[in-house]
């Protein structure tokens, strides 16, 4: 597949390629939001190091078996797309859950809900900056659609920092269009769906 002259191909994610994934779901959290995780007592990369083992299970939100990548004609890692089952939420967020109690001492098992059943919630999608602007996180977007399509998913489902304008209009473009307003992280967010024909 050729986007403005990158070669990419969009595939399911590998073991592998878990140190890669976690590090573009913690860009997609945005970093702010993984140090109020991680809780003033540990560091980024302690984050990271849990993250990437989330991603490495199975049963994890953010678990590989969820991750859609775009790889680049070097064989790297240029995007993901990580999405699952709404109705799904809980049981994929025990993990996280457990994780952060371990790992941080800190209990998430309150947190507000950021999706439902119904969707295919992509609950993190992200290309590192050196890729930007060469159609990738588009070719992600569409491969989820054709995700949701194949679920039998009626939507498709994300949340959008209200501070983040840029990748708003990215989403609307698609043709995803706001549902409401919601909150993550610590951050004012907006719930965008798009409607799977």
């Amino acid at each position: 597949m050729e986007h403005n002259n990158i070669t990419m191909e969009i595939q399911n994610a590998e073991k592998f390629q878990a140190l890669s994934i976690a590090r573009l779901i913690m860009q997609a959290m945005n970093y702010d939001c993984c140090r109020y995780f991680a809780g003033p007592d540990h560091t980024l990369d302690d984050f990271e190091r849990v993250m990437t083992k989330l991603v490495l299970a199975d049963d994890s939100q953010y678990s590989y078996l969820n991750t859609i990548v775009a790889i680049d004609a070097d064989g790297g890692v240029c995007g993901c797309c990580v999405s699952y089952d709404g109705g799904k939420l809980h049981e994929l967020r025990c993990a996280f859950v457990e994780a952060a109690k371990a790992e941080f001492g800190r209990d998430f098992s309150g947190m507000d809900d950021e999706t439902q059943a119904g969707e295919l919630y992509i609950d993190s999608i992200a290309v590192p900056e050196s890729h930007r602007g060469r159609g990738i996180a588009t070719a992600l977007l569409n491969a989820a659609i054709d995700k949701a399509k194949a679920m039998g998913l009626p939507a498709v489902g994300l949340l959008v920092d209200k501070g983040n304008p840029k990748a708003e209009k990215l989403y609307t473009r698609i043709g995803f269009k706001y549902v409401g307003d919601s909150s993550w992280g610590g951050h004012e967010m907006k719930h965008l769906q798009y409607a799977v024909k």
